[in-house]
């Protein structure tokens, strides 16, 4: 579970670029919460800063427990910031408490709203929980958000609502957009794609060779472990990329 909790952290994280549009003049507008952690005294945005950052080297050192209780601490500071409960969320992802980690999420979008980070982490809740017309639904929303975003990005999620489609019986849609790109699209979307056409045809031999391509092409095990993560809380695959799901 280690390695997922890492991708949505990661995949999640590619997102916030896209949270503060600049505004007409060319500054980013802080949100009411933001504003009012930028009043506190410097001494306590500079505890409350070092508070997070420690609870995000525990989680990477899978300390989970641990981080919770530094978040706590944190959030006596200052229990607005959006990366503090987006943060928690994820630490309750790794533990499988969902229902936990969704209401982490909720008040991380309370604060943010139409954040596509904590939007796309609400999803993948819902995506692990099986929900899967929930999950449809919001990654949809994601998706407008994040439209000109990087196509690792978009495409991840456009093959997460491919991943829905299948579950949910829309085989016609499905096949429409696993079909959308060919192997000249610069990420993985067309190989994982085919791969899930033939789990679905029942022929694993074929859909390991759709993934084994993938792998030679996409050499980088990062870019492509929230793809192989996917395919994995899906059923498709028991293991991750690489056999580590510790």
């Amino acid at each position: 579970m280690k390695r997922y909790l890492m991708s949505l952290m990661v995949f999640a994280g590619a997102l916030d670029a896209q949270v503060l549009a600049p505004s007409s003049d060319g500054v980013n507008d802080l949100l009411p919460n933001q504003q009012e952690f930028s009043n506190l005294p410097e001494n306590k945005r500079k505890e409350f800063a070092e508070k997070y950052n420690e609870a995000a080297r525990l989680v990477t050192q899978k300390r989970i427990f641990e981080s919770l209780d530094v978040l706590h601490e944190a959030e006596k500071i200052f229990g607005k910031s959006v990366r503090l409960h987006n943060l928690r969320g994820s630490c309750y992802v790794e533990l499988r408490i969902f229902d936990k980690a969704e209401q982490s999420f909720n008040e991380a979008l309370k604060l943010s709203p139409n954040n596509p980070s904590v939007m796309f982490n609400i999803a993948e809740c819902m995506f692990v929980s099986k929900r899967w017309q929930e999950a449809h639904d919001k990654f949809q929303e994601v998706l407008k958000l994040v439209a000109a975003a990087g196509n690792n990005v978009t495409r991840l999620i456009e093959f997460k609502i491919l991943l829905c489609k299948k579950k949910l019986g829309l085989n016609r849609e499905a096949t429409l957009l696993a079909n959308k790109y060919d192997y000249q699209d610069d990420s993985p979307f067309y190989y994982y794609s085919k791969a899930a056409m033939a789990f679905d045809n029942d022929d694993s031999v074929e859909a390991e060779q759709w993934l084994g391509r993938a792998r030679r092409i996409f050499r980088d095990p990062n870019l492509l472990s929230a793809w192989q993560d996917t395919i994995v809380e899906f059923g498709y695959v028991k293991s991750f990329l690489g056999g580590d799901e510790d």
